[in-house]
């Protein structure tokens, strides 16, 4: 029976003062963090379960050991004589994997004495070890008289480390990430493998490139990055390089450019050499993550908007509910599912640590998603468990925000992502009503130094190694002792926290409500201002034009820009061009199985919001969105501002999905006829304010 150290003392605590200590004076005793201490207990139970006892809590949270007092006797008796095994068993595995990472071949007998375990433990972890390589295509194999090897590609293998260490040491990384931040990590050497000042060089060099980049990172996608590079770091030192041959080919164009710089300082940082294969590799990972915010996607993947919202539609039919006029869940999948697709069609393996809870909370909502997907993206094999969980949590916070129920102001730190705050977020308004206001801030945000006095609770998914203030460890899913313990706080502290200002309270809490009224009022009244100038912007600046058939692609877009220039809608149409250009490059705008094209781009040259199409007497063949090329006989030009509010991106995507959304509506927008498409234009925005206003005719 393994038991650590921690686990010992915890038994200890529990038996001397039985039902007096909780996780968090255990915490605070032990120096550690609740949260730390709530997944020890775990372990505690199964080890208390072998004596024949439970681990129980009274009614003020109290940690008992129930059971025979023979029982409680024969523990303590086993305690006074066990030695407490510090290392637990997946940082042995972790132990071994490094080793056979870095020999050919490693003698089982020296790979057990280094390990300090018997051959018949080592057998059974590198069991457990060739059955976690497999899902990267790396093999590992034991012939008697030579050896343990492993076989596979150094990027595989890179990928296989990279994965152990997010899903089995997940909260040690971003604990280290943060405490490296703020200087206070005191260890040099770093699971096993990493050197702490790499570490840090690493995250400096990563932050200082991406600062200046157009897209922003997830604390995942950050944390993600940060591991793979100082992974390449390392065996590119050890003179373990990735061959360019062995990765699939991948349009990377932009990552590449910005891993690039990343590598060329770290090779001046260590005086090192990274292949071709190094940087393809890291930036085919970049392109994986979620490094792009929900705001990224307001209209560029015409064919994966349309196909999400199919998703949408299938799932709401099936759940009987109706989720389709949701843009925050719409645009929250888009901009997941971009990075998503890239990873299962390159097969690099994601890992999601909520996988299994979520199946279990919630098995009809995802039996649901899984069959929503496996009908719309018919391309993908197979959609892994992980994937489909991330994206339950999209769904699981729309259908949660429908029975908000709000009450005080709280402040959310989680690092996850943006579907698991969201959800987090929405539950916690379900399940603690007196909750009135939450705001969720990353890691990140947090580091740096942001005012928490203004808040009256502070939750977080993570331990906050730099935070002074009382904060409360929940789990990501809101487990139900999260609720009972937000709601002990708030019941414990009320006396405390209106002491000598009752009637003061009332009156300000008065105030408070007017003044939320007012500020809820000006914010509707501005969205509405929003949505009447995008629509109206949109329907007068319409134009449609019939091309000569001696106009190149090329004078079609000058005219076309020039002319808007001409009606006060943007500046410096050449400018404009470039970017439509860029945008080109960077992906096809063809849209399949059509003769349209879908020419877009946001600039701070454009004044207002743009939709335009010119009809050509001759197709013109042009780079499709599934990069094939696609006869264009129709050419839409649609141009936004660099800034978008929340409802100008509502309705720049209304119009770029229903472009596609039926056979009828296809076959309108490529029919030449100038009057059919605007009378179809006057009728999607027609619905649109009806369905969201009520508008009755």
């Amino acid at each position: 029976m393994y038991i650590t150290s921690r686990e010992k003392a915890i038994i200890e605590f529990i038996i001397k003062t039985s039902g007096k200590h909780t996780a968090l004076s255990i915490a605070s005793s032990l120096n550690v963090s609740s949260r730390t201490i709530q997944r020890d207990l775990k372990a505690v139970e199964k080890i208390v379960s072998e004596f024949g006892l439970t681990l129980t809590r009274n009614v003020n949270q109290g940690l008992v050991i129930e059971g025979k007092n023979e029982q409680i006797f024969r523990l303590i008796q086993h305690l006074a004589s066990s030695e407490p095994i510090d290392e637990l068993p997946q940082e042995k595995k972790l132990r071994l994997l490094l080793a056979i990472l870095e020999e050919e071949v490693y003698k089982t007998q020296v790979l057990a004495g280094y390990l300090g375990i018997s051959t018949a433990t080592l057998t059974a972890y590198l069991d457990e070890l060739a059955e976690w390589l497999s899902l990267f295509r790396v093999g590992l194999t034991r012939k008697r008289g030579v050896g343990v090897e492993i076989h596979g590609t150094e990027a595989n293998k890179r990928m296989a480390l990279a994965h152990f260490l997010i899903q089995y040491f997940h909260e040690e990384l971003i604990e280290i990430l943060f405490l490296l931040e703020k200087g206070k990590l005191g260890e040099d050497r770093i699971l096993h493998y990493f050197e702490a000042d790499d570490i840090r060089h690493v995250n400096s060099i990563v932050q200082t490139v991406f600062t200046g980049a157009p897209s922003r990172f997830a604390d995942s996608g950050y944390l993600e990055i940060v591991l793979h590079t100082c992974i390449t770091l390392k065996r590119a030192l050890s003179g373990f390089p990735v061959e360019w041959k062995d990765l699939p080919e991948a349009e990377v164009t932009v990552e590449y450019r910005l891993i690039q710089e990343v590598t060329s300082r770290l090779g001046q940082t260590f005086d090192c050499e990274f292949s071709e294969g190094d940087i393809l590799y890291l930036a085919r990972i970049l392109k994986g993550t979620k490094w792009s915010g929900a705001e990224a996607f307001p209209y560029d993947s015409i064919v994966l908007a349309q196909m999400i919202r199919n998703v949408i539609k299938s799932v709401s039919e099936q759940l009987h509910v109706n989720l389709n006029k949701d843009f925050s869940l719409f645009q929250g999948l888009l901009a997941h599912m971009e990075p998503s697709l890239y990873r299962i069609k390159q097969n690099m393996e994601s890992y999601n640590p909520l996988r299994e809870e979520i199946k279990r909370k919630y098995p009809v909502l995802f039996m649901a998603v899984k069959n929503s997907l496996e009908e719309e993206f018919t391309d993908i094999d197979q959609f892994s468990d992980d994937e489909i969980a991330f994206i339950v949590l999209h769904f699981g916070s729309a259908l949660v925000m429908q029975e908000e129920n709000l009450y005080i102001k709280a402040l959310l730190i989680c690092p996850t992502g943006i579907g698991t705050s969201k959800m987090l977020k929405s539950r916690l308004k379900k399940e603690v009503a007196e909750i009135d206001v939450i705001e969720i801030k990353s890691l990140k945000e947090m580091s740096v130094g942001a005012e928490i006095k203004e808040y009256d609770l502070i939750l977080s998914t993570v331990r906050l190694p730099f935070m002074n203030a009382e904060y409360i460890l929940v789990n990501p899913l809101l487990s139900e002792e999260n609720i009972l313990t937000i709601k002990n706080y708030l019941k414990n502290n009320i006396e405390s926290l209106t002491k000598g200002k009752q009637y003061q309270e009332l009156a300000e809490h008065g105030q408070r409500q007017t003044e939320q009224s007012n500020v809820s009022l000006d914010s509707m009244l501005e969205e509405i201002r929003d949505i009447q100038e995008s629509i109206q912007s949109l329907i007068h600046n319409f134009r449609f034009y019939r091309m000569d058939e001696k106009a190149t692609q090329e004078q079609i877009l000058t005219k076309m820009l020039v002319n808007a220039e001409e009606d006060h809608l943007l500046a410096n149409p050449e400018d404009v061009l470039q970017s439509l250009r860029k945008r080109e490059q960077k992906g096809g705008l063809g849209i399949p199985e059509t003769n349209m094209a879908l020419f877009h781009t946001r600039s701070n040259n454009v004044r207002k919001l743009i939709f335009q199409i010119a009809h050509l007497p001759k197709p013109c063949l042009v780079k499709g969105m599934d990069g094939k090329e696609v006869a264009m006989k129709n050419l839409l030009l649609m141009l936004a501002p660099d800034e978008l509010s929340r409802r100008e991106q509502e309705i720049v995507s209304l119009i770029s999905t229903n472009i596609i959304d039926t056979e009828e509506a296809i076959l309108l927008f490529s029919s030449a006829n100038e009057e059919m498409i605007f009378k179809k234009l006057e009728s999607i925005f027609t619905e649109y304010l009806q369905s969201h206003f009520k508008i009755n005719r």
